[in-house]
């Protein structure tokens, strides 16, 4: 189990959603590895908390598919098979290349806000800031999902997103994928600014594509 500073340690009142947060960030960034025993006293004990938010965040991680129960063995961290993982990206992929072709014709508010968050993570990706700057990235492809106004897409793709996150956070593992991963970005951006949605719907598509060959060495 990680060691972690104890002045990290939670003090908020919304525990529930705080240690789902911390042990989400344990499995992404593979502080916890898939098919790994996730020991309730342990995690409770390095996040100074009780047991009872620990299996709260545990039920949750379930549901979200990045953690499964198994007889006698507890709750374990999710493990993907390759067609698993090939599998969901080719539905993402799909899912955000139909999100692209809608995006540009979003409130221009909205699609500014997006050209910000790329902007602080850039800032993010020249600190190597790599687990804030992939929570970040996230919430980018959120954003874009949600400008095309459709509920059941977004519901589809944060599944999907949430299942794949600790496979897609390793995609970043080496200085060349992370900054082939970023200039992709940037093109996404680009189209987004000029309102162009036939090339934000290819470039979204391609960059999910490309995620295969970043992580294809880290699948079981």
């Amino acid at each position: 189990m990680p060691s972690q500073d104890p002045s990290s340690q939670i003090e908020r009142t919304s525990l529930h959603e705080e240690v789902t947060h911390r042990l989400r960030d344990m499995i992404v960034s593979l502080r916890l590895r898939p098919g790994e025993r996730i020991q309730e006293m342990e995690v409770a004990q390095l996040l100074g908390v009780s047991r009872t938010p620990v299996r709260e965040a545990i039920k949750v991680l379930t549901a979200e598919g990045l953690v499964e129960l198994l007889p006698l063995r507890g709750a374990i961290v999710k493990a993907f098979s390759a067609k698993d993982a090939r599998d969901m990206l080719e539905v993402i992929a799909l899912l955000e290349t139909h999100a692209g072709e809608r995006a540009c014709q979003a409130d221009p508010a909205r699609i500014d806000a997006i050209l910000q968050m790329h902007q602080e993570m850039r800032v993010l990706f020249e600190a190597r800031e790599r687990l804030a700057y992939f929570a970040l990235n996230q919430r980018i492809h959120e954003a874009l999902i949600a400008l095309a106004d459709n509920d059941t897409l977004s519901m589809t793709h944060a599944t999907l997103s949430k299942r794949m996150r600790s496979l897609r956070y390793s995609g970043n593992s080496t200085a060349e994928n992370w900054t082939d991963a970023m200039a992709e970005h940037e093109q996404m951006m680009t189209a987004l600014a000029v309102r162009d949605g036939q090339a934000l719907s290819r470039i979204m598509g391609d960059h999910i594509r490309n995620t295969w060959p970043r992580i294809k060495d880290v699948v079981n």
